[in-house]
């Protein structure tokens, strides 16, 4: 018998792989810089740059982030915490 085990390319935009998290990113938007530092080092490509009032800030898309928390120690200033997830 045998059993596939591989993920087809681009299958991980349909599987939403976010619930089994347990801390997630909380980003403080005044803190924030722009820089996108946060977006460059996610390993699932959760975090986008949006503008917001002519700024660039980072979204956080919650159906595909796994919590690891490399966003919030890569972030220069500090403006992304780690806060345990309430479900």
């Amino acid at each position: 018998m045998k059993i596939n085990i591989t993920s087809k390319p681009s299958s991980t935009t349909i599987n939403k792989t976010g619930g089994w998290r347990t801390y997630r990113p909380k980003t403080d938007l005044d803190k924030c810089i722009g820089c996108g530092a946060c977006a460059a080092v996610c390993p699932e490509n959760a975090v986008v740059m949006k503008e917001i009032n002519g700024k660039q800030k980072p979204f956080t898309d919650f159906n595909f982030c796994k919590g690891c928390g490399v966003c919030a120690e890569e972030c220069p200033v500090k403006a992304i915490t780690m806060e345990l997830e309430k479900k």
